[in-house]
């Protein structure tokens, strides 16, 4: 079963043992970040530093001249990722033996929706979300389509596997987030990733729904859930809060554009890569789902892409309706967290594999191999030699 790892480019520069060390751990792969949002990262076996502080969405690589004057336009890293960091860890994985595939985060950028705040999505309530772009605008699609293109292909790349492809809402994991304090369940979260720019609006036109009116029938259902009351879960209580048919239209709008998103910009890719490049998407198998994990209908995602990587850190559920459209004929990868302080289990990894295997999975994902403990690392070795 081939297991790929997670890499940022500052676990390996300047630490010439890394690639050796991830590729002791068993896997034949390693996803590395090309292009990615904003972080504060452990390196805790790095022979010159412990934290990297990457302060903006940006790119690894040096960009080429597709962006001269476009307002939209991908940040080049600061000192954490300096020149080409991404080709540089690449080269030494390589010469480690590793396949290497580009990991490349696309609609979640704060820098980018700080300085263009008009391109981010707006709650019905008027208040920007920063972090996300809203993806039915045709300036932010064309950038992510141009995006996805040149960080996905960088030289040596087998494949890429592109995050975030789709729509963002209000769980974010922000620095110091205050934003627990009531609990939205699946409808909430969905109305309030609802978006309501000048292209929304419009959009929702289209659907029949007049968007003021819109707006006022989401402020309206979501103020018991502020006083206190429970929102009832998955599609269902999205319906109970806006009626079926806002809750239909709104789903139609969202879903055509995230969809038409993903076929242009896998195409964007396929057309910039060779022959036999392997193109994936971090996916979630409920449509209107927003975040890190794209929310796809798995008929359609496995006809455009060759494959997904899923969430399974809570479990291997979400796998079982993409095996159920033929994950036969596609790289189904079971992505598990095995960093223990993030959540993980790494000394569950093999049992987990083997429940995801019988669901379907044909490939393992482990995150984070750089940020994981030295004690996480050795139970992941054992893990892999016995799969």
């Amino acid at each position: 079963m081939k297991a790929s790892a997670f890499v940022y480019p500052w676990d390996v520069n300047g630490d010439p043992e890394a690639g050796a060390r991830i590729a002791q751990l068993g896997v034949q792969q390693v996803t590395l970040a090309s292009a990615y949002h904003s972080t504060r990262a452990l390196t805790p076996r790095h022979p010159s530093h412990r934290i990297v502080t990457a302060e903006h969405a940006a790119v690894l690589y040096p960009t080429d001249n597709r962006w001269q004057g476009r307002e939209l336009k991908p940040y080049a890293a600061g000192d954490w990722a300096p020149g080409d960091a991404y080709g540089e860890a690449a080269a030494a994985l390589a010469d480690a033996g590793l396949e290497v595939h580009t990991w490349v985060v696309l609609a979640h950028n704060s820098r980018l929706g700080a300085d263009h705040p008009s391109i981010s999505v707006a709650n019905a309530y008027g208040d920007r979300y920063p972090w996300a772009p809203c993806i039915a605008q045709p300036a932010t699609r064309a950038y992510l389509v141009d995006l996805a293109a040149e960080a996905a292909v960088r030289p040596g790349a087998r494949g890429t596997e592109l995050e975030s492809l789709g729509w963002y809402g209000l769980t974010h994991l922000h620095a110091h987030d205050k934003t627990a304090g009531i609990p939205l369940g699946d409808a909430g979260q969905y109305l309030m990733a609802l978006c309501f720019c000048p292209t929304c609006q419009g959009g929702y036109g289209e659907q029949g729904l007049d968007a003021e009116e819109l707006a006022a029938t989401v402020r309206a259902a979501l103020e018991p859930v502020w006083q206190g009351a429970p929102s009832d879960g998955g599609w269902a209580g999205v319906e109970k809060l806006l009626g079926d048919t806002n809750a239909t239209a709104t789903r139609a709008w969202r879903d055509d554009r995230a969809r038409t998103l993903q076929e242009t910009a896998v195409a964007a890719v396929r057309a910039a890569a060779p022959a036999d490049f392997q193109v994936l998407l971090h996916a979630d198998p409920v449509s209107y789902h927003c975040g890190a994990n794209a929310g796809v209908d798995p008929r359609h995602i496995l006809s455009v892409a060759d494959g997904v990587v899923v969430p399974c850190a809570g479990g291997t559920g979400l796998l079982t309706p993409f095996a159920e459209q033929g994950a036969d004929r596609a790289v189904l990868a079971a992505n598990f967290t095995v960093v223990s302080g993030m959540g993980g289990r790494p000394g569950a990894l093999a049992a987990d594999a083997e429940r995801a295997r019988s669901l379907g999975a044909t490939e393992l994902r482990l995150y984070h191999a750089g940020l994981a403990s030295e004690a996480d690392l050795v139970e992941v070795r054992e893990a892999l030699a016995g799969l």
